[in-house]
């Protein structure tokens, strides 16, 4: 737990406007209709934490990327209305996040009221960290409390230039549960601890890689970047993406590696494909025997049983990033039966956000996971050992 910041539960907010940014950046499907409300529930406790306390609530989030326009399909009205539902109270929207008709509608508001601010990105002002922007969000309110964990890695004018223009602020509840894993995991962490990193991409990872080597007991890799290690090794991949910019650092990930003396794992079969497809021909090889033209596309039955092997003696697990291309059917079997076996084991289980996120969602295992992120970018950044702005932020003026 990072003991230098204050957290909700230790400041009055009886008849104060609290300003509360949270993440509600949903799916939403092509109707505008939320196709999964996780973001909204995950931080239902810090809402209702505030308003049972006679706080006078102002929300503040971002949806998608309008690139500081306004783009009406990425309103957070569908958000207003899940949340007054959840909430089962109104939910006033309001058309701008600043502004003279939001300081009017937010100067009538009574503690127990809640406000849901229109989209922080629909101005260019947020990305950017403008201290005006910030001012003019910290000016709506008396105290701040920054419950959006998944954000905490930008510096955007919400979560860091605001903190300096209100008088009290602090994290909220699910940034204390956020942190409170991470300092399980990064601190202490019961051994041996098993880092489990798939995905596409070695270059997004590297950081987080060489972190790992440093924390953890083993290493597995799965996903499109495991391509990217047996092309640096000299092994044919065929038509499989691999990064050839990141050859040489794959190969100082398993020089690094080995100078740890850690037990690193690769996989050792694939689901091939002689096209990227759903309808595409498949079958398992070796990954000596991966056929000119044809992609790996997921991990193979073999490798599954010797990843479950691997994570048998686990007492802590941390997972980011898929085994293959498990949004189609075909390629989704090593990913959904990693899902099943770091559900099953015995170990603190630690999900990182984003794609493995959704894998264990449609696996049906997600009550089993000891602590799911909500952050994607921030996990991985959290694990590279960096300071998140976000964070920092509440640190710094305290």
């Amino acid at each position: 737990m990072d003991h230098d910041i204050k957290y909700i539960d230790e400041i009055s907010l009886k008849n104060k406007r609290v300003l509360m940014r949270v993440d509600f950046n949903v799916p939403l499907d092509e109707n505008g209709k939320i196709t999964d409300d996780t973001r909204i529930r995950e931080v239902l406790p810090t809402i209702n934490y505030a308003l049972d306390e006679g706080a006078t609530l102002i929300l503040a989030s971002h949806l998608g990327r309008p690139e500081g326009k306004v783009i009406p399909s990425m309103s957070l009205a569908p958000v207003a209305k899940r949340l007054a539902r959840l909430l089962d109270k109104n939910v006033r929207l309001t058309a701008d996040c600043t502004g003279e008709d939001t300081k009017k509608i937010i100067s009538v508001m009574q503690p127990g009221d809640v406000v849901l601010l229109e989209n922080l990105r629909f101005h260019p002002e947020e990305r950017a960290n403008d201290e005006e922007f910030g001012k003019a969000l910290g000016a709506l309110a008396d105290i701040y409390v920054n419950d959006a964990f998944a954000t905490a890695h930008r510096a955007h004018a919400s979560n860091v230039a605001v903190v300096g223009h209100v008088k009290e602020y602090a994290a909220g509840l699910l940034m204390k549960k956020e942190l409170g894993y991470f300092t399980r995991i990064l601190d202490k962490p019961l051994r041996p601890l098993v880092a489990i990193i798939g995905g596409k991409k070695v270059s997004d990872k590297i950081g987080v890689l060489k972190s790992l080597c440093d924390k953890a007991d083993k290493i597995i890799i799965g996903g499109g970047m495991a391509l990217t290690f047996f092309k640096a090794l000299d092994y044919n991949v065929g038509n499989s993406v691999a990064e050839d910019s990141a050859m040489k650092t794959a190969l100082e990930v398993i020089d690094y590696a080995r100078s740890k003396k850690l037990k690193f794992y690769l996989p050792v079969d694939f689901v091939v494909a002689d096209k990227f497809s759903p309808t595409a021909e498949t079958k398992v090889v070796t990954y000596q025997e991966i056929p000119e033209g044809w992609m790996a596309l997921d991990i193979g039955p073999a490798t599954v049983t010797l990843f479950s092997e691997a994570l048998q003696s686990a007492k802590t697990i941390i997972w980011n990033g898929p085994m293959g291309v498990f949004e189609m059917d075909a390629f989704s079997r090593g990913t959904f039966a990693m899902v099943n076996i770091v559900a099953n084991s015995y170990a603190l289980t630690i999900v990182g956000g984003g794609d493995t996120d959704v894998a264990v969602h449609r696996a049906g295992e997600y009550a089993k996971m000891s602590y799911i992120s909500t952050g994607g970018g921030a996990f991985l950044e959290l694990l590279e050992g960096k300071e998140l702005p976000g964070i920092k932020a509440l640190r710094d003026n305290t």
